[in-house]
């Protein structure tokens, strides 16, 4: 029996995923609680500050090759450490905090560009940025758990349609720009580039639906214990999506400026 009838967005979040792991529950281990993921995507959310810290740190002293070889390492090691937990699950308890110091090499990296980048026309960018991703959060959270918004299967196809097709957009204009075409609309700030990333946006805080939706009901059907670190996972994949996109629309916002 399929664990739930549902999918995620997020490809870390999938029912095949949730299916495989309650066929292989083993009950010394225990069982899959909300709180537990909650408790563990916090966790992950400080190994995630830990590494913007450092790599920020070392923008701001000027060593900028050490802070590059570190933002690579966060960006290829983040993905290879992605697609193992993916492969297998039981390995999140030990690889999702790596997983997330090295999303904050990245974070802190792309953070101090954008934050000096826009010291004049926007001080204090990427504080406002972190602060919406939070704030959405939170929202996208209440609107779940108090039923403003059912995570019903039309809604879901929705989003996931949305999403997959965000995501080829994005590999048809990056391999566009492999042949020097510049789509100049996902760069600049036209009205047209600041519509496309609200969009984007919209799109990502709906995903966070999609995963609370996950994690509660693989709770609610026993799912194991080290499914919470799975969980917490998947959620913390989406919340950088969404950061990243609140600092390129306000990038653009500012940009017009």
């Amino acid at each position: 029996m399929a664990l739930f009838n549902s999918k995620s967005g997020n490809p870390a979040m999938s029912e095949k995923i949730f299916d495989k792991s309650l066929q292989q529950y083993n009950v010394s281990e225990g069982t899959m609680t909300v709180n537990g993921s909650i408790g563990k995507f916090g966790f992950l959310l400080l190994m995630v500050i830990g590494g913007a810290f450092y790599t920020w740190s070392l923008y701001y002293r000027g060593e900028f090759s050490l802070m590059q070889t570190m933002m690579f390492a966060g960006i290829f090691g983040g993905l290879v450490t992605a697609i193992a937990i993916t492969i297998n699950q039981k390995l999140a308890k030990y690889l999702a905090p790596l997983y997330g110091i090295l999303e904050g090499f990245f974070l802190g990296s792309i953070s101090a560009f954008f934050n000096d980048a826009f010291a004049q026309k926007a001080p204090g960018i990427v504080p406002q940025a972190v602060g919406l991703t939070f704030a959405v959060g939170l929202a996208m959270l209440a609107l779940y758990r108090f039923g403003v918004i059912k995570v019903t299967d039309r809604l879901r196809s929705v989003i996931i349609s949305a999403t997959l097709g965000i995501a080829l957009f994005y590999l048809v204009t990056w391999i566009l720009s492999l042949f020097h075409v510049n789509v100049g609309f996902m760069y600049n700030s036209s009205l047209l580039g600041i519509g496309i990333s609200l969009f984007v946006v919209v799109i990502a805080a709906m995903n966070l639906l999609l995963d609370f939706d996950m994690i509660y009901r693989g709770s609610q059907l026993g799912a194991p214990k080290y499914m919470e670190w799975y969980g917490a996972f998947g959620l913390l994949i989406t919340m950088v999506w969404l950061y990243l996109e609140i600092l390129r629309l306000l990038s653009r916002v500012y940009g017009r400026k």
